[in-house]
């Protein structure tokens, strides 16, 4: 039995706009950015409660794990009018700015939750220059992983403990079926 998390939609459209609103600087928060803020508050929130803040699945990319609803979430904020997105042109091709246009309400949040988000952001969005978040995100369990595919969040922990082999992988996906299901 594989361990679910439900994802909480409500939470991760949410927490999308609360990143764009706490990095308002447009040259500060790009797609990359954005994913990596994501991913590590979830990632994070799961080390330290043992269930990720959104229940978000991400999935491997060539910069790094990226959020597979996030696309959907951007448009519908933007139809909301709660953002607004940019791409921009050579020599950023591809550079996506978004930009909070409205505060969002972070009232399903715990304070606790927020400030590892804030937390994330900081360490994402002002401690690295993009290239150097992408690579982070690099990891053993990162490397293992097809492109396209989902990386679990058991996996995540593991690339903490050190250096993982296949055969480590494999014993904690063994592992996490044999656990209860959980649902967040």
């Amino acid at each position: 039995m594989e361990i679910v998390y439900m994802r909480d939609a409500k939470k991760l459209k949410t927490l999308v706009h609360y990143v764009c609103w706490k990095t308002s600087d447009d040259r500060v928060l790009g797609a990359v950015k954005l994913n990596k803020s994501l991913f590590f508050s979830d990632l994070w929130t799961y080390v330290e409660r043992g269930t990720p803040l959104t229940g978000e699945t991400y999935q491997k990319r060539e910069h790094g794990p990226v959020s597979t609803s996030l696309l959907r979430v951007l448009d519908e904020l933007v139809a909301e009018g709660a953002i607004f997105v940019r791409r921009q042109l050579p020599p950023h091709h591809g550079r996506l700015d978004v930009i909070a246009l409205t505060k969002p309400d972070i009232t399903g949040f715990t304070p606790d939750e927020i400030s590892l988000v804030d937390d994330a952001i900081h360490y994402t969005c002002y401690e690295h220059k993009t290239h150097e978040i992408s690579e982070e995100s690099h990891d053993i369990i990162w490397e293992l992983a097809h492109i396209g595919e989902e990386i679990p969040y058991h996996a995540m922990l593991a690339s903490e403990l050190g250096e993982v082999t296949p055969e480590h992988l494999e014993w904690a996906k063994q592992m996490a079926s044999k656990a209860p299901k959980v649902a967040a």
